[in-house]
């Protein structure tokens, strides 16, 4: 499902030349090195302000800090999505109240939101699955309509764009994580939070360093999560190849649509319209409760896949009691747990590597 050895040996030079310029330096955290990658994510993104952070779920935890949500707000967002995006909202002591995904998409279904919005919502938080941006435009007009922050897991999106839009203008604040695994990935965790709003860049940048600016004046009640100047280095040398490598991404992309797209008993991802879709995962949904079988199959032909994800949050044990979750409540949440399978689309993947992948499983029908 991924290649880091792969992808590090072909940047190996300058990734090291960074990180030892960093370890001569002495100077290991946030620092120059930290501020020009930040300004490198901003450009990337079209976003005013970018501030690195410690991972991914921490970008989610100070963006709702930053919108100061707390206890008795309610936060919307899917249950069908990496429990980092539930678990900081409930962390802070507020409410996730769900909406289902569009079972095409699996993004956040808009004409849900309406129905589910009270006085104590305070957040609209949609995750742009997969690679590609949610309904954005119509996400953003109801929050506009209410007042609402929308807050953009785009942990899995960098690059992504909207009607020729940037992420950064896609919502009010963004978050990314740099997993390793992710399109932009470190040697390590790191994430950062973009936006376009000065103040709120401001605030939290402030509460990733204990509620200051780097002194002993609290202002803010904090945490400790700042970027790395490592990470920043290894990023650095990264990003200058994230263009090719999401076209890589799209190209498998299309190559397996082309050669699978007959198949009944699967049904390919769909692409928004006017979405630039970087592929972090290429999912699929298997029909017909063939999901698993699939998997093994693909297993035994020495082919690796992801479930991502295989439980609706409303039914986690954690989350269950918090959201009054049951079965059915949310079925298309459930069914993608039930269907979805991600087969490999890296950017490293060798010459007929994709060939191979669909061969096989075209053959599990066969």
């Amino acid at each position: 499902m991924a290649n880091l050895a792969a992808q590090h040996a072909s940047i190996q030079g300058e990734i090291e030349s960074n990180v030892l310029n960093v370890l001569r330096s002495g100077g290991y955290i946030l620092g120059d090195v930290v501020a020009t990658f930040e300004a490198t994510i901003a450009e990337l993104s079209g976003a005013n302000h970018a501030v690195g952070v410690g991972n991914g779920t921490d970008a989610l935890l100070l963006a709702l800090m930053a919108a100061g949500v707390g206890p008795g707000d309610e936060v919307v967002t899917c249950p069908f999505t990496f429990v980092a995006t539930v678990e900081t909202v409930v962390l802070l002591g507020a409410k996730p109240v769900f909406v289902d995904i569009d079972p095409i998409s699996y993004t956040m279904a808009p004409d849900q939101l309406e129905a589910v919005i009270t006085a104590n919502t305070k957040v609209i938080l949609p995750i742009h699955l997969f690679g590609q941006i949610s309904n954005m435009v119509e996400i953003g007009a109801i929050a506009k309509k209410h007042g609402l922050v929308t807050i953009g897991d785009a942990a899995q999106a960098i690059a992504a764009t909207q009607h020729g839009e940037k992420l950064g203008s896609t919502a009010d604040i963004s978050t990314l994580s740099f997993y390793p695994t992710k399109n932009l990935g470190a040697a390590g965790d790191a994430g950062m939070v973009i936006t376009n709003d000065s103040m709120l860049a401001e605030k939290i940048r402030i509460l990733r360093f204990h509620g200051s600016k780097g002194t002993y004046d609290y202002r803010e009640v904090g945490v400790c999560s700042r970027l790395d100047a490592i990470q920043a280095a290894v990023l650095s040398a990264k990003v200058k190849k994230l263009s090719m490598w999401t076209e890589k991404r799209r190209e498998h992309a299309d190559y397996y649509i082309s050669e699978l797209s007959d198949i009944d008993s699967i049904r390919l991802p769909a692409t928004i319209d006017g979405n630039y879709h970087t592929f972090h995962q290429f999912t699929i949904s298997v029909m017909n409760g063939q999901r698993d079988a699939l998997k093994q199959h693909l297993v035994e032909h020495g082919i690796m896949s992801g479930i991502f994800y295989p439980v609706a949050l409303h039914l986690a044990p954690a989350y269950a009691d918090i959201v009054s979750g049951h079965i059915g409540q949310f079925p298309f949440s459930e069914a993608a747990c039930a269907e979805v399978l991600s087969i490999p689309v890296h950017p490293d993947l060798h010459e007929g590597d994709c060939a191979i992948v669909a061969e096989n499983i075209r053959k599990f029908w066969s």
